[in-house]
């Protein structure tokens, strides 16, 4: 039976996931930028938190770890590499890691670029991509330690999942990241829908995402470099596309 999902609104723009086994009455929230949404919402259903999961060091998706982890005794898991910088940790990951909530066990995925240390968590069978500030809905995060090359790869490891796949992403930058997509592909019909879309969710106050792969594939340029409607909006010329990339990364930065 798939995973329950909950997607928690916190802080300013940041989001946290709660997922549910019904079964063994297991619950796991990945990334805590605050305790209090998330035990409200824990209360509000009866759920026992039994396991925090951790994408990457940044202050607004732990700084509520030790609240939680307090509040409810829930074993806190993140990279090993990353250990040094995040809360202390239960369970440290790697790719080879294995753990389980309910009766799935997720794979682990490193995903340097926007940290060196940041992991994504796919559960497969509840169709559940948990990429923190990686993959996010209509664009990708800013590279503050790692190089165009490794989010270049990162990306293409997590578009590679089911098309399927929900894309549970950090934050509420659907908007923006579209509305720079529109920059370089007004003529895309599907990404002129999501906008539209997007526009009519957030009018009612409602999350954007997740969102499946299958729609970011059509409409997140971080996903196209190789589309020749991109090309042609970067007047880019070359073979490669990790300079394809960096180029619309670059873009993005400024826009």
């Amino acid at each position: 039976m798939p995973l329950e999902l909950l997607t928690i609104p916190c802080l300013t723009d940041n989001y946290a996931y709660l997922i549910h086994d019904s079964a063994s009455s297991q619950t796991a929230v990945i990334d805590v930028p605050e305790a209090g949404p998330i035990l409200g919402a824990l209360d509000e259903r009866g759920w026992t938190l039994s396991d925090i999961l951790i994408t990457h060091h940044h202050s607004d998706h732990i700084q509520g770890v030790e609240a939680l982890r307090a509040a409810t005794g829930a074993m806190v898991l993140g990279a090993a590499a990353d250990a040094h910088r995040l809360p202390r940790l239960d369970l440290a990951l790697t790719e080879d890691s294995g753990f389980s909530i309910g009766t799935e066990f997720p794979r682990v995925i490193d995903v340097p670029g926007h940290t060196i240390g940041h992991i994504a968590y796919h559960f497969a069978e509840s169709g559940l991509a948990f990429t923190g500030d990686s993959l996010m809905s209509g664009g990708c995060g800013r590279l503050f330690e790692g190089t165009p090359a490794q989010m270049y790869q990162s990306l293409c490891t997590l578009a590679a999942l089911p098309p399927g796949t929900l894309i549970c992403s950090g934050h509420e930058y659907t908007t923006t990241n579209l509305a720079f997509a529109a920059t370089l592909e007004p003529g895309n019909p599907a990404l002129m829908s999501r906008i539209a879309a997007t526009a009519a969710l957030r009018a009612k106050g409602i999350p954007t995402v997740p969102v499946t792969l299958a729609v970011e594939l059509e409409t997140n340029p971080f996903l196209r470099v190789a589309a020749p409607s991109i090309r042609s909006a970067l007047d880019l010329t070359v073979a490669e596309n990790i300079p394809v990339f960096a180029e619309i990364r670059a873009r993005r930065n400024r826009f």
